[in-house]
């Protein structure tokens, strides 16, 4: 581990300066702040993207689909891929472990549905995937991994493709550097390294040295960095440090959307706004809570809705009984009732942006098929355990 692997915590980094970062350019997108909102299975849907883009510009890209979903037209998984009527860019992750499955995926989601940025998923550290050889292990086969790309990119046409993928499978079977340099040789118009390995999950520390190690070696595309970007500071940091060109923040805006306005504020050089007290927090939940029903009806709704409640409240005093009923909670009116009971004067908590939400756990050994390790040449069929029907993991 580097120095660089830990975001600040106690010393706060200056807004930048005018003229320090660059609009980034993925093909024809322009985006500024150079700001992406990483796609999350089950959390940035259409609603989640329309209250976050509020907040500040930048890239949002919709839930990882996989390819095979959308070839098998997976009723699911083809109402996960929509999109809000006027969004735009029309961003979204697709994942796939055969070049015909991601050839074809990428063909209807442009010609059907007129996305206009596909994101090559290849970092799923997930047993489920990792054992039959997809995710993060899929790499490590570096024939596969070219073909995949290769189909995707050209199906996609003029429309740019970015790959984004971990450290490796661990410390000793590293797999970044080549992923990389395949993404470039083949065309992807940029990259986007979450510093940790499959082994580690979401635990430790992010290992932003490997951003900086990349960054040297990609040299054609811009490189995004991904983990622990906690506050807008930390992006700040992350990019003085390993020279990236962007960031990408996952867990970072569960529960805190207002991250986007903070990012816009430091990259235009401003100091970011005074954290919410519990009111406007509550005055936020309400209104995504209102575009998940609008966008899915109430039922669907509010059941997605209790895991967004417990993240939104992550180190407010209310108590363990509201949570126990927040998360199970059965109807807007409910949940409406429930948050009027709570003190809105309540002060955001004391370092509340860097209370880890969402995957957390510990470190363990990834599962890998028979021999996965042998040849990194060999290019392998992978059975459909590798892509799930039904997306969203």
């Amino acid at each position: 581990m580097t120095d660089t692997s830990t975001a600040p915590s106690a010393t706060l980094q200056p807004p930048a300066a005018d003229g320090e970062f660059a609009p980034v350019h993925i093909g024809p997108l322009r985006v500024w702040p150079p700001v992406v909102l990483a796609p999350m299975a089950g959390v940035t849907n259409a609603p989640f993207r329309t209250l976050c883009r509020r907040y500040g510009a930048g890239l949002y890209v919709n839930q990882m689909i996989t390819a095979r979903a959308i070839v098998e037209c997976n009723a699911k998984s083809l109402r996960m891929a929509a999109f809000a009527p006027g969004e735009w860019p029309r961003s979204i992750q697709l994942y796939g472990t055969d070049a015909d499955s991601m050839r074809e995926a990428t063909r209807r989601l442009i010609d059907d549905q007129g996305v206009e940025h596909i994101d090559i998923n290849f970092g799923c550290p997930m047993k489920k995937v990792t054992r039959h050889g997809g995710g993060a292990a899929l790499p490590w086969k570096r024939s596969l991994c070219r073909s995949i790309v290769r189909a995707t990119v050209r199906a996609a046409r003029d429309v740019p493709v970015t790959l984004k993928f971990r450290v490796g499978i661990d410390d000793s079977t590293t797999t970044f550097t080549d992923t990389a340099r395949i993404a470039q040789d083949e065309g992807c118009r940029a990259v986007v390294l979450h510093a940790r390995t499959a082994s580690q999950l979401y635990s430790g520390a992010a290992d932003w040295g490997r951003i900086a190690e990349l960054k040297s070696v990609v040299t054609e595309i811009p490189v995004f960095g991904n983990g622990d970007v906690w506050e807008a500071d930390d992006a700040l940091a992350m990019m003085r440090t390993t020279g990236a060109d962007g960031v990408v923040v996952g867990r970072g805006c569960l529960g805190r959307p207002w991250i986007f306005e903070d990012l816009a504020r430091v990259f235009e050089g401003r100091p970011v706004a005074a954290r919410p007290n519990l009111g406007k927090v509550v005055d936020g939940m309400v209104e995504h809570a209102e575009l998940l029903c609008d966008w899915m009806g109430e039922p669907s709704a509010i059941r997605d809705f209790r895991k967004h409640a417990g993240w939104y409240l992550k180190g407010f005093a209310v108590g363990s009984e509201v949570r126990r009923r927040l998360n199970q909670v059965g109807s807007l009116a409910e949940l409406r009732s429930l948050l009027d009971g709570l003190d809105p004067t309540l002060p955001f908590p004391e370092g509340g942006m860097r209370l880890v939400r969402g995957h957390h756990g510990t470190a363990r050994n990834v599962h890998l098929p028979q021999g996965w390790l042998d040849d990194r040449d060999d290019e392998p069929v992978l059975g459909a355990g590798a892509e799930q029907l039904v997306s969203g993991g």
